[in-house]
């Protein structure tokens, strides 16, 4: 069987598989019961004796949200205790490796190994998108050249790469990738002006029929070998001038929630599971009250009542990016969860964790409310690790 047909045959068994259980996956929204708040409903019920978090104490609970860093020059210990106690649900390889898969496999076992025997699935994630943003290479690791050339020669090729790309992550153990970019860069001669995006020529184009066809064949390509795809960063930051990651009170003035940059992940994610990663960025047109992982309008009202996503939703990293630096540890994590966000991503300074894990719970003991959303928010998370395996 060919490159192709294995793409397209792994593709639709894994989606239809995911689409059961309706997580990653674009429904029509429910109309919201009369006089509720679309932005801040709930329709996840409580845990029964047949779910799993019926048998998951709240501190496990709290513990599924974070996904935190080490460096793939060596396991972090923070990280690693963190797996064993209390029961992170991910790790994120972060810097850059030539060390090839060998040396990411023996990495990525050692935290396989601090898992306790009855906690959920661990998730190994890493930013492998080609140019500037490739965390893995070396032998076994092709060398991935960036998204908008990866799109010169068409869309059609990407899903083939991908595949194999995908393939190769598998075999050093990692199973989710923050990857692709589906940002929409408005046109060429505005790139160099758009420090996060368009000035390392991440984006797979200046349009978005272009962006859905070939993001989506590389989500497809991910998919097909086993490797979770993450679409970011939501609701686009293909026209902001400033990087969130080393700049403070970054804005977008033009994003609206009728744009392209967001009508774009209507189509991707209809397509199969995938994640969605929030910008830390503030759009002024949907919300100027807040960043975008922070907000309930953006999150809750538009991603998930009006594009339908019931899926997992993660934060790009809130852990050392100058954008969040305002808000202390604790209070960047517990405003994402509020907003409707699932995973917490600690990826670059796991020093904070354990600052941003006590809120959390302190949060989720003393708030039902909060509690609520918690149990929600582990639900989609265990849902789409229990179909992936």
């Amino acid at each position: 069987m060919d490159i192709a047909m294995r793409l397209r045959c792994a593709s639709v068994a894994l989606i239809a598989a995911m689409c059961v259980l309706v997580v990653g996956c674009v429904a029509e929204p429910a109309a919201p019961t009369s006089g509720a708040d679309p932005a801040t409903s709930s329709t996840t019920p409580a845990p029964t004796p047949d779910d799993p978090l019926a048998g998951m104490d709240l501190a496990a609970r709290v513990a599924q949200l974070f996904m935190v860093g080490t460096s793939v020059d060596g396991a972090d210990a923070v990280t690693l205790a963190a797996v064993a106690d209390p029961g992170i649900g991910g790790v994120f390889l972060h810097g850059r490796s030539e060390a090839g898969t060998a040396s990411i496999a023996a990495l990525v076992s050692q935290f396989q190994g601090e898992r306790p025997a009855d906690a959920p699935a661990l998730w190994i994630a890493t930013d492998q998108e080609g140019g500037d943003v490739q965390v893995l290479s070396g032998p076994g690791f092709d060398d991935m050249p960036t998204a908008l050339t990866q799109a010169r020669d068409g869309c059609d090729p990407i899903g083939a790469e991908a595949l194999r790309w995908g393939e190769q992550l598998a075999q050093a153990g990692v199973t989710m990738n923050l990857a692709p970019v589906a940002d929409i860069v408005t046109s060429p001669s505005t790139a160099w002006d758009n420090a996060p995006i368009g000035r390392l020529n991440r984006n797979y184009g200046y349009d978005e029929p272009t962006v859905v066809a070939c993001a989506g064949a590389f989500a497809q390509g991910m998919r097909a070998a086993a490797v979770l795809p993450t679409f970011k960063h939501f609701p686009g930051l293909g026209r902001t001038t400033d990087n969130t990651d080393n700049s403070a009170d970054v804005v977008d003035t033009q994003v609206t929630a009728d744009s392209p940059d967001v009508d774009v992940y209507r189509d991707l994610l209809a397509q199969g599971p995938a994640v969605v990663m929030m910008s830390t960025a503030v759009y002024q047109q949907i919300d100027a009250s807040a960043p975008a992982a922070f907000s309930s309008a953006v999150v809750t009202g538009l991603l998930r009542d009006r594009l339908g996503f019931d899926g997992v939703v993660m934060t790009d990293d809130l852990s050392a990016t100058a954008q969040v630096e305002q808000w202390s540890p604790g209070d960047r994590a517990v405003l994402a969860v509020e907003a409707g966000v699932d995973v917490l991503l600690v990826s670059a300074d796991s020093s904070v964790f354990g600052e941003m894990y006590a809120a959390v719970l302190q949060k989720a003991e003393s708030d039902p409310a909060f509690s609520a959303q918690v149990d929600a928010a582990v639900s989609r998370i265990l849902a789409l690790k229990e179909r992936l395996g």
